[in-house]
């Protein structure tokens, strides 16, 4: 069973730049989920290991159910220090751009990551990866999450065995939660033996899924509840559906980041049916609708989030922006499944 992803040049560059860096940054994405959080914090204990001092720095909030991490503290947040964080790349040799492929992913930071002048690496499993003047882009869309990647690299390095268990939590965390705990993108054999080799660190993968999956507040659940009993819209003919959710609806319900994760992926359970998509608006932005889209089989998700959400993503799960109301949203996803009705029918 081939681990190992790395050409020899990739290695030896790899080995090259981060020895000769100094001050190291490791930068997740807007909204970061699990997978862009743990590989942050599992690439933050190889860089240890080599002697170095990384800093994480991500956007913005990332949710609750994430952050009994271990080393999640050390995290740094943009929007809530932001001199800080500039002071950071204006003294970094080195920025690792993990659980994304294009800059303008990272949003706010968008400026400091493009004028940045030292060397840039990305580790990604996202399509059509496009970082200007990087050093180094490791890119496998056909991964299950970067988190694997982070494993597969640290592995094929040598460093695996000198890895605490806090990285086999980190990483093993990133995996679980970009697969929907396995259950999709994740038939490749050698995921269970990364799977294998992580939970000889001492781990319990099942707390870490009660952790993440198992870890709401009973107004995350009523909202929840709400959503698919008031507001899922299903269309029969077509094995598709939408729900959306206001501000107002958010706020009636006590709603924290997080609350609604991977609630998109529950009309798939309902027999037959193809896409799933969630609508949802900003908390603070009334023409601003955050998307994602889920689907079973060969149907694009993505395809349809290029098509009419501003976004993309991988086959089976995607995600865009809407710059409109949530009633014009709603609209937009019904022209998106008619559109399409072809390949859903």
């Amino acid at each position: 069973m081939e681990i190992n992803i790395l050409t020899d040049q990739e290695a030896a560059t790899l080995r090259e730049v981060v020895a000769a860096s100094s001050h190291i940054l490791i930068l997740g994405h807007k909204s970061p989920d699990g997978d862009a959080i743990g590989a942050c914090l599992a690439w933050q204990q190889y860089l240890i290991s080599l002697g170095k001092q990384p800093r994480i720095i991500v956007p913005d909030a990332y949710p609750d159910f994430l952050q009994w991490l271990p080393c999640s503290e050390t995290i740094l947040r943009y929007d809530k220090h932001p001199d800080e964080v500039k002071k950071l790349f204006s003294e970094a040799d080195l920025v690792f751009c993990l659980d994304f492929n294009v800059s303008s992913r990272v949003e706010e930071l968008q400026p400091l990551l493009d004028d940045f002048k030292g060397h840039k690496i990305m580790i990604d499993h996202h399509l059509d990866p496009q970082l200007a003047d990087a050093s180094l882009v490791i890119s496998r869309p056909e991964a299950s999450s970067t988190c694997e990647l982070i494993f597969r690299v640290v592995w094929q390095l040598g460093a695996f065995d000198a890895m605490p268990r806090k990285f086999a939590v980190a990483d093993y965390c990133g995996m679980m939660t970009d697969t929907g705990g396995f259950t999709y993108n994740s038939s490749d054999p050698a995921i269970y033996f990364i799977i294998s080799q992580l939970l000889t660190k001492g781990i319990d993968k099942d707390k870490i899924y009660r952790n993440v999956f198992n870890n709401y507040s009973t107004w995350a659940i009523r909202l929840r509840g709400y959503l698919l009993s008031r507001k899922l819209n299903y269309v029969d003919d077509l094995h598709a559906c939408f729900y959306s959710v206001s501000r107002d609806e958010m706020k009636r319900y006590h709603f924290t980041k997080g609350d609604l994760e991977g609630l998109v992926n529950e009309p798939l359970r309902i027999k037959g049916t193809k896409l799933s998509i969630s609508l949802r608006q900003d908390t603070e932005k009334e023409n601003l609708v955050y998307c994602s889209l889920r689907s079973v089989d060969d149907f694009p998700a993505n395809k349809v989030a290029e098509d009419f959400f501003h976004g993309g993503g991988h086959l089976n799960a995607a995600g865009g922006k809407l710059f409109c109301s949530i009633d014009e949203a709603e609209k937009i996803a019904r022209k998106a499944i008619n559109a399409y009705s072809d390949l859903l029918k």
